[in-house]
């Protein structure tokens, strides 16, 4: 996790992301200071329920502010494999960050390091585990079409890490696709949850739910205004007393007593108050960058 010390909304990335929320300029210290205890006490959070986190400051020397979403300039793997990613925002590049690496290289079994960034000067963009929704399980990259997922560096990605790649075109209501994928799609271990009706095409739409389903996955559909509500922005986590359901408060005020049930069969549902952060767009998934890594 990065806790921000001079966060607000990105205008690089207002054009294409429909979940960011414009803030008044003469609030801008209030907000940081919010943003920032919000990241304090959802590590706290987490840490009280057994999940290990690695929390990181930013300061705000390299204006960066969406620091606090690191899941989209980098990914850990089984095996030890880490993989950084191409940005599509200008000054969202600047996130990426040696000091995070080297923590991971020092405390865990990193093998290799792939470095996609490379790829930004010819426009191909793949924003992490927020481009792609990954099951582990089955090894399928689930990726909705955007300016933040181009298929040549998805099929790059896949073919080094061994996935298959599942593409497809996103609409809202109004007619925008969905920026990144981990705000319309959550797989966990026993469910996913799919706003499965912002998927375009009718064909790819049942087979996107039909693959999660022959995992062995109940398949738990958002509506679109539940995932406007972050309900789809939420990650599983292992702890030493079983699975949680890491995921916004205001994502679990809109689920429903059925979805609720449901997912507490498998995980204990976590609920991190995070409004500020929510302005910029993305919440709880977007703030963890998960360790696949065994340690040393």
């Amino acid at each position: 996790m990065v806790r921000p010390h001079r966060f607000h909304s990105n205008p690089e990335t207002a054009a294409d992301n429909a979940f960011q929320r414009y803030q008044r300029p003469d609030s801008a210290e209030d907000l940081a200071l919010r943003a920032r205890d919000e990241v304090t006490q959802a590590a706290a959070t987490l840490e009280a329920a057994g999940v290990k986190v690695h929390l990181f400051d930013d300061y705000g020397e390299k204006l960066t502010p969406d620091s606090v979403f690191p899941n989209n300039w980098f990914s850990t793997h089984a095996g030890g494999h880490v993989a950084m990613y191409p940005m599509y925002a200008p000054n969202r590049r600047r996130e990426r960050r040696n000091d995070v690496i080297e923590m991971l290289k020092t405390q865990y079994r990193v093998q290799d390091v792939i470095d996609y960034s490379g790829l930004e000067p010819d426009g191909l963009f793949l924003e992490g585990t927020g481009a792609m929704v990954l099951d582990h399980l089955s090894r399928v990259a689930y990726t909705a079409r955007s300016n933040r997922a181009n298929p040549i560096a998805l099929e790059r990605f896949c073919a080094n890490f061994n996935y298959e790649p599942m593409a497809f075109d996103t609409s809202d209501s109004m007619g925008r696709a969905v920026y990144h994928t981990n705000v319309m799609m959550c797989i966990a271990t026993e469910f996913a949850l799919v706003a499965s009706q912002v998927i375009s095409n009718d064909l790819r739409r049942d087979e996107v739910c039909r693959r999660l389903r022959e995992s062995g996955r109940d398949v738990l559909e958002l509506d679109e205004g539940q995932a406007g509500e972050f309900a789809g922005n939420a990650l599983e986590l292992s702890t030493p007393q079983g699975r949680v359901l890491a995921l916004s408060t205001r994502a679990q005020r809109c689920l429903t007593g059925a979805q609720r049930r449901r997912i507490e069969a498998s995980a204990r549902l976590l609920p991190l108050n995070v409004p500020t952060i929510e302005l910029a767009g993305g919440s709880v998934r977007c703030m963890l960058a998960g360790i696949h890594l065994l340690p040393r």
